[in-house]
């Protein structure tokens, strides 16, 4: 984190809020990265850290919204750091009920006298107590289907209509109703060191509620409490994963002794479902573009008890010219893309990113897979996923390497759990928010079945 956006803990959860606001908006920081920095930096506790965490993110998913209810109460021009004010004071007046709106108010007014100075302060109390007096315009009064479910969802109108023209606006409604909800918190147990049974044990035993997943066994629902605080994270009995990034090493599914490789796999959590998934034995190698994030993976795998990994600084669009060709069992592309899957994670990616983005990441795509074809056997198996929902990305980059690679062939999804192997298509399965509370994610498997290279 840079020093322009390092934010100064006064014991106020709403200033800090601010800060973290106008830092992930003029420097575009990750708002999860420098919460999380926040927090720790400052020691932050759990009571203040929680209302910290809800009105950062909660201002940021409805930021568009809130606009929309603020915009008639707006006089002439504000200062940008007067907006971000108001929207964070409205968004704990409308969407919270524990907070008092007139304490919401006052707070925002001391806050703007702070940093600013008696007339911003009379500015900031007018605009939020007409407000509270009139109440807020209803989206119903926005006549295009399109830009009411925009503002209503806070989303931008192009990314709205794209995902209306992929999927229909009912999946897009709820798709996007859903990225404004707190994410589940999960974690999955590493079956290397302890059961599904031990794991939840140990949780409960430090106050924690865990419940076993209906979808994947392997996976817990955390309810309260932080998992990565505890013995059971530190002794490498479980690791904090979201459920959907759990399903490419369930589809993949290698056998203990294969030769397996993991392209683009930091931080290592896939990689290590991989090696449980082998009972550590076999080998597998974790490559990525990003030599400084091999150390994420390497401090995961001490953790977790894993012997069976090895890490290299390897560009996967270049691993056929480092390593042997035809020589993996197994293949893990987890590619680079947009992220629209995990936009309720990280509210800002939803305002950052460009139309013209999604264009470029699709060469990315298939450059990888073209590689992953080179290394692999014959015979060997070959898994897509991403942590988007964008069909280019998804099915175009599916359809787009099939049709170049002919001793490529799609197969079905292997170690799905009932409710998801009924979703797949033609050896893909795209998986929404909105289906069991995950991030969104897309998984596809191939075979390689010989041929020309």
């Amino acid at each position: 984190m840079s020093k322009k956006s390092v934010v100064i803990w006064n014991g106020n959860v709403r200033d800090a809020a601010l800060s973290i606001l106008l830092a992930v908006d003029k420097s575009q920081a990750y708002s999860n990265l420098l919460l999380n920095e926040t927090i720790k930096r400052h020691k932050i506790e759990a009571k203040d850290r929680a209302l910290l965490t809800e009105i950062t993110y909660g201002t940021l998913q409805h930021k568009m919204t809130l606009d929309y209810y603020l915009e008639p109460f707006i006089r002439g021009s504000i200062d940008h750091w007067v907006r971000w004010l108001l929207r964070l004071s409205l968004y704990q007046i409308h969407y919270l009920t524990r907070i008092p709106p007139h304490a919401a108010v006052n707070e925002a007014v001391e806050i703007a006298k702070r940093r600013g100075h008696k007339g911003i302060a009379s500015t900031v109390n007018g605009v939020l107590r007409s407000v509270l007096r009139q109440g807020v315009t209803s989206t119903a009064a926005i006549e295009n289907p399109i830009e009411r479910l925009a503002i209503e969802t806070s989303h931008p109108h192009w990314l709205v209509q794209r995902f209306v023209d992929n999927y229909g606006m009912e999946v897009a409604s709820d798709m996007l109703h859903e990225n404004n909800r707190p994410p589940v918190q999960t974690v999955r147990v590493n079956t290397l060191k302890a059961t599904v049974e031990e794991a939840i044990a140990s949780l409960q035993a430090e106050g924690l509620t865990a419940k076993q997943s209906d979808i994947l066994p392997e996976c817990l629902h955390i309810t309260d409490g932080q998992p990565a605080r505890t013995k059971a994270f530190q002794e490498g009995l479980i690791t904090i994963q979201d459920e959907s990034s759990m399903l490419p090493a369930n589809v993949l599914q290698p056998s203990p002794g294969m030769r397996v490789l993991d392209m683009c796999a930091a931080p290592g959590g896939k990689t290590t479902h991989l090696a449980a998934i082998m009972q550590n034995e076999g080998s597998i190698l974790a490559t990525d573009l990003h030599p400084h994030k091999l150390d994420l993976i390497d401090q995961n795998i001490e953790r977790l008890g894993i012997e069976i990994v090895e890490t290299a600084p390897i560009d996967g669009r270049k691993a056929p010219v480092f390593l042997q060709q035809e020589s993996f069992d197994a293949v893990l592309v987890d590619a680079p893309c947009s992220g629209l899957g995990v936009m309720r994670r990280k509210p800002d990616i939803k305002y950052t990113k460009r139309e013209e983005d999604l264009a470029n990441l699709q060469k990315i795509q298939i450059d990888l897979l073209d590689a992953a074809t080179k290394v692999l056997k014959i015979g060997g198996k070959l898994v897509y996923s991403t942590c988007t929902v964008d069909k280019k990305e998804n099915e175009g980059t599916v359809e787009a390497f099939l049709a170049q690679h002919p001793e490529i062939e799609a197969i079905e999804l292997q170690s799905l759990p009932k409710e998801l192997a009924e979703k797949q298509a033609n050896g893909m399965l795209q998986v929404f928010p909105q289906d069991f509370g995950s991030d969104g994610f897309f998984v596809a498997a191939f075979r390689k079945k010989g041929g020309s290279n």
